[in-house]
Order: C-alpha cells, then sequence, then structure tokens
C-alpha cells in the first residue's frame, strides 16, 4: 500500500512565484549558480580521475566514486530519511496536534503551494530544531518535540508559526528539490561555496517566515538562542545589536563556515527589512524593532504594519481552540487529497 497522498489545496498553478520573487534572497541564485559551476568542475576532475585510474590499473579515489555515485546516493539519503520520519515521527493531522497542523496548512496556502506539505514530530530531548526536506515529488517538515511542548513558555503560538513558515518557505523556494540538492552535492564539501549558499537560503525561509507572521520572529530568534525555559528573558535587540559591534576576523570565519547565518545577524536581518540578510560582511546600521520606521524604507515583506493574507481553514479544526480565528477562509475538506507521489 502506497502512502497517503499529499492534501491538495486550491492554488492555481505558479502561485508560489509572487511571494518567492518577493522574498527570495538577493543573492541567492548568484550563489546557487556558483555552487552549481563548482560541482561540475568537480564532477570533471571525477571523470578525469576514473580515466586516469583505468589508464594505469589502479583503483580510483574513493572521493571521485562518491561524486559519481552521487545521483544514486542523494536519492537513497532522501527516500531513507523520509522513512525514518514515516517510523518514528508523529504525523501533523487535523486529529494530532491540530493547531500545529492548522498553522502547516495555513503557512503553505500563503506560500502558494498547491499542497500541503507532510509534517512530522520527532523526540527533540532539549534540542530546538525544525527541518524541509523531499523525496520524489512527496515534500515534509520535520519539527522536534520541543516547540511544541504544551507546558512552559516556549508555547507561544506565533514563535511556532514563524518556525512552521520558515520550512514551508524552503519548500515553496524549491530548496528541497532533488535536482537543487544533486546539482549543488561536491560543493557542499568545498570550503565557503556550499555554506554560502546554505546561508542564502535560510534568509530566504527567514523572510517567508516573516512575511508570514511578523510577530513571531522575535519569540522565535529568542528560542534558538535561549532555549525553551529562557526565550522570554532574552533581549533580541541587544543580541541584534551586537551584529553591528562584533567585529573580527574569526567572526567573519565563523560566520563564513556556517550552514546557518551566525544568530546576531539573523536577528538583525529579521529586524531591518530595509535589505537583505549579510551573507560575507556583518551588517553596519544598528535598527532596533522598537525604533519608529518609514514603511517606505523597507523592500522586503512585511514591515512594520503589515498586514498579512488571511488564513486559511480546514475542515475538522476547531478555530476556537486553536485561537487562530481567520479573516476569511478558504475551506480545504480533510479527505479531499490527490496523489502526488512519484520522481522528480
Amino acid at each position: 500500500m502506497r502512502p497517503k497522498p499529499m492534501a491538495r489545496l486550491a492554488a492555481p498553478p505558479g502561485s508560489q512565484v509572487p511571494m518567492r520573487r518577493a522574498v527570495r534572497h538577493r543573492l541567492e541564485i548568484l550563489a546557487l549558480v556558483v555552487a552549481i559551476v563548482t560541482s561540475i568542475l568537480v564532477l570533471f576532475w571525477a571523470l578525469s580521475e576514473f580515466v586516469a585510474a583505468a589508464a594505469e590499473d589502479r583503483d580510483p579515489d574513493i572521493y571521485a566514486v562518491l561524486l559519481v555515485l552521487a545521483p544514486l546516493l542523494v536519492w537513497f539519503a532522501r527516500g531513507q530519511f523520509w522513512a525514518q520520519q514515516r517510523l518514528n515521527g508523529i504525523k501533523l493531522t487535523v486529529e494530532q496536534f491540530p493547531e500545529a497542523h492548522a498553522m502547516l496548512v495555513d503557512a503553505a496556502a500563503r506560500s502558494g503551494l498547491p499542497y500541503v506539505p507532510d509534517a512530522y514530530v520527532v523526540l527533540g530531548n532539549g534540542i530546538i530544531n525544525a527541518a524541509a526536506s523531499g523525496h520524489g515529488f512527496r515534500r515534509f517538515v520535520v519539527v522536534y518535540s520541543d516547540l511544541l511542548e504544551v507546558g512552559g513558555a516556549a508555547r507561544d503560538p506565533d514563535a511556532l508559526r514563524f518556525v512552521i513558515a520558515h520550512e514551508v518557505g524552503h519548500i515553496a523556494a524549491g530548496h528541497t528539490s532533488y535536482w537543487r540538492v544533486l546539482g549543488t552535492f561536491a560543493s557542499q564539501y568545498i570550503p565557503f561555496i556550499g555554506t554560502t549558499l546554505s546561508r542564502a537560503q535560510e534568509y530566504t525561509a527567514d523572510n517567508y517566515g516573516h512575511a508570514i507572521v511578523p510577530q513571531g520572529a522575535r519569540l522565535a530568534m529568542a528560542t534558538l538562542a535561549g532555549g525553551k525555559y529562557l526565550n522570554r528573558s532574552v533581549d533580541v535587540d541587544a543580541m541584534a545589536d551586537r551584529a553591528v559591534t562584533e567585529p573580527g576576523f574569526f567572526v567573519w570565519m565563523a560566520n563564513a563556515l556556517s550552514t546557518h547565518p551566525v544568530l546576531v545577524w539573523r536577528m538583525h536581518a529579521l529586524r531591518d527589512r530595509r535589505r537583505h540578510g549579510r551573507l560575507l560582511w556583518r551588517p553596519r546600521d544598528p535598527w532596533p524593532w522598537r525604533q519608529p520606521v518609514d514603511p517606505t524604507q523597507h523592500r522586503l515583506p512585511a514591515h512594520v504594519g503589515f498586514q498579512p493574507t488571511p488564513m486559511v481553514e480546514v475542515a475538522g479544526i476547531d478555530r476556537r481552540a486553536t485561537g487562530l480565528e481567520p479573516a476569511f477562509t478558504v475551506k480545504v475538506p480533510a479527505d479531499e487529497t490527490q496523489d502526488v507521489d512519484g520522481e522528480r
């Protein structure tokens, strides 16, 4: 028996393009091109290594073998990761964690996706994290259990909505595509190339989260910094201010080698919507959330006073129980699905 297909949304083809154009980091495509070109050059080296090994009657370099087998390795790893979530995770449904499921559907609809990605809650053991991936035409989100705990100060709906919107943003922006992952596979092992692309993608996903639920950005970042118990004690403005006042070579190196923007730079980018987040050089201009802003200076959604698009209602979810009352609703029957499985 095949897995239950993803639920479909009433979104015309290409609905995700306007949002994607508005929020994609301005250097992401350039970083993607550099990563693809780098991967192709490394692949040429791998093929030449096979030719040289055959001519010299020796075994080829193990790294060359892995690069040549990358299409199979990437496909297998993605399939195995999906299977692990299906077998060990708690799937979000209208019956299981309905509030989080409503947030997932809402983020998918606002991002313009024609389907609702699968989503699974896995045991976090104190780790605050989430991820997005895919296999074939299937797309899914993984949320660590600590983000959904009922007790404690971490149970803030807007912060959770931001995290889910961030992960759905990765899917809507095409970051989970098999061909994208394969095309940049080798670059992940080249210093600075793969990590720079990854940081640009993270900024793009943050822009999705901010465009959908701007009020959730602060506490989401505070939770990443201080955890689920100290998050409400974190002064996010003070941390974001340090992005301007923490210079140095090793600061630059720590960010350049990281797959995610360092947290103080990330906080600074989420509060300053006049420009895109910095990939390599630290921000120079402080811009506190509490400071009055001129909306005409903002180039990214959502600026202060931005009104998010209305939420989407899913059949079977009691909005009064979740505290999420939409301005108007688009009915999505809980059992109206279409098989979108397959290999692309």
